[in-house]
């Protein structure tokens, strides 16, 4: 059983960063694609960053030039840093694995105010 979590979500200022981390657990797998999602209160799920298993990455409009995502060696966490966070990107922030899409951690909640 797959099982996800993430972390690194907080309080912070306009313009200001964050790192996002997800660890995955649950046996032996070999992740394909890993995902970020976001999710604003009030408002349906959608898609952040992707990044393949050959290192290939892809954005949404919203956070490209902002946002960087990453995966380590063993490929059993993602990463997501977040530069010149906007109020707008307040949302609980969920990792995605391709192999197992319907799996999803609690979130971590980012929030972006003065």
């Amino acid at each position: 059983q797959v099982q996800l979590v993430e972390s690194g979500g907080g309080l912070v200022q306009p313009g200001g960063s964050l790192r996002l981390s997800c660890t995955v657990t649950g046996g032996i797998i070999d992740p394909f694609d890993m995902r970020w999602f976001r999710q604003a209160l009030g408002k349906e799920r959608e898609w952040v960053a992707t990044i393949t298993r050959t290192q290939i990455k892809r954005y949404a409009s919203a956070v490209k030039g902002r946002f960087t995502i990453s995966r380590d060696n063993a490929e059993n966490m993602v990463f997501l840093q977040m530069n010149t966070l906007k109020p707008e990107d307040t949302a609980v922030y969920f990792c995605n694995l391709e192999n197992d899409p319907n799996v999803w951690g609690q979130g971590t909640q980012v929030t972006v105010s003065s």
